[in-house]
């Protein structure tokens, strides 16, 4: 009988494919269950199995036609969930379903961990709640900063807090709370911290668009952070994943550094996206995604650090109105030195907004140097390159 792995749902880009690979590696066939397979070309491309199913219903995933698998997880945020309550229920390992579940709610989150913010469920109460400027409003579950802004005034945060309570189902046609997270605003560089159980993989120094979106633009490995100061975000870190029941596998934890000291954003029971996991294998050899598909098969997950190198990745990003129009410009930017991988995501003619969350990332650039400020200017030179591939939209075009 062939030993599978079952994917319920999977990121659209970035780590989902990377998931499927390593089960093969591994010498397990992948299973991707998905409510619309079209979302996932590379499942066709790489001869990925594809059960069409209701992802969102755990017992309409086990009647489907998935045989037996041997281990069940998913790389998309969403559902997260779904798939520890199917690896409880077929007795096979993963985390614990209730605490992932109220792990995806933010709320929950800062209730248990005690962080400054006041939950709304109206208009008026968000109003209310924003009693010093500036304050972050955020759906109380969602991913890649959608739907996060920052806001200056009273009617910024009543436009924002009824955008955010006219949505009743995300973009994968889940029903989501009708519920707004406001908080204080928390000036000071963000920082991520990759867990795997408790072992400290990496800290990742990350870099964000203008406000007042919060899109991360760009990751540095190592961090750089005085030491001081990485023992705090790792002691933060640890705590949060504690505090909230988690401990299986992979967390994400986003922090800022505040005067104060560290100032928890949220955390993730997961691997994290925006090519982390690719920038952590660059710079320290440990493979994020092997260690995932690993744990949920019961095997052993590979956690010693092979390298001891520095990596940056910066996304390309519009900063007005344009069209994409690829040329030579990979070419270009993967011809600078260090330049370990340059990519476009869409196709030409593409029309690309300025950025306001994670969707609107048009492609990478991932540099490795053996020195930080090597990897940054690898990675800011060839981004520079990349750039000529968005023509601004206008009338001289």
């Amino acid at each position: 009988m062939t030993r599978t792995l079952l994917l319920v749902e999977s990121n659209t880009t970035g780590t989902g494919r990377l998931f499927a690979r390593q089960a093969r590696e591994l010498g397990f066939e992948p299973v991707l269950a998905a409510a619309d397979p079209a979302r996932y070309p590379y499942a066709a491309e790489d001869g990925v199995r594809v059960v069409r199913c209701d992802t969102a219903d755990a017992c309409a995933v086990l009647a489907a036609d998935i045989g037996e698998p041997a281990g069940v997880t998913s790389s998309s945020e969403y559902f997260i969930p779904v798939a520890a309550r199917i690896a409880a229920k077929l007795g096979l390992p993963g985390p614990d379903p209730l605490a992932v579940t109220e792990c995806r709610n933010k709320a929950h989150q800062r209730a248990v961990l005690g962080a400054p913010c006041t939950v709304a469920t109206s208009v008026d109460a968000a109003v209310a709640a924003a009693v010093e400027f500036p304050v972050v409003l955020k759906p109380a579950e969602g991913s890649g900063s959608v739907g996060v802004l920052r806001c200056e005034t009273p009617e910024a945060v009543a436009s924002q807090a009824a955008a955010l309570l006219s949505v009743t189902h995300n973009e994968r046609g889940l029903p989501v709370p009708a519920q707004v997270l406001v908080e204080p605003y928390a000036s000071g560089p963000e920082y991520s911290v990759e867990l795997f159980g408790d072992v400290v993989v990496a800290v990742v120094r990350k870099h964000l668009g203008p406000a007042p979106f919060f899109v991360e633009v760009g990751h540095d490995v190592p961090a750089t952070v005085p030491p001081a100061d990485e023992l705090a975000l790792i002691d933060t870190s640890r705590a949060a994943v504690a505090a909230l029941g988690l401990g299986f596998g992979a967390a994400h934890v986003e922090i800022r550094l505040i005067p104060d000291g560290p100032r928890l954003m949220e955390v993730n029971p997961r691997p994290a996206g925006g090519m982390i996991p690719e920038l952590v294998r660059a710079a320290t050899g440990v493979d994020l995604v092997a260690a995932q598909v690993s744990a949920v098969l019961g095997l052993p997950p590979d956690l010693r650090a092979s390298r001891r190198a520095c990596a940056s990745l910066r996304f390309l990003t519009a900063s007005s109105t344009s069209v994409l129009e690829a040329g030579d410009a990979v070419a270009k930017a993967s011809a600078v030195p260090g330049v370990a991988e340059a990519r476009l995501y869409r196709a030409d003619g593409t029309v690309v907004r300025p950025a306001r969350d994670y969707r609107d990332r048009v492609g990478h650039v991932l540099a490795v140097s053996d020195r930080p400020r090597g990897a940054r200017a690898a990675a800011a030179g060839a981004l520079d390159r990349l750039r000529a591939a968005l023509i601004p939209e206008g009338p001289h075009r």
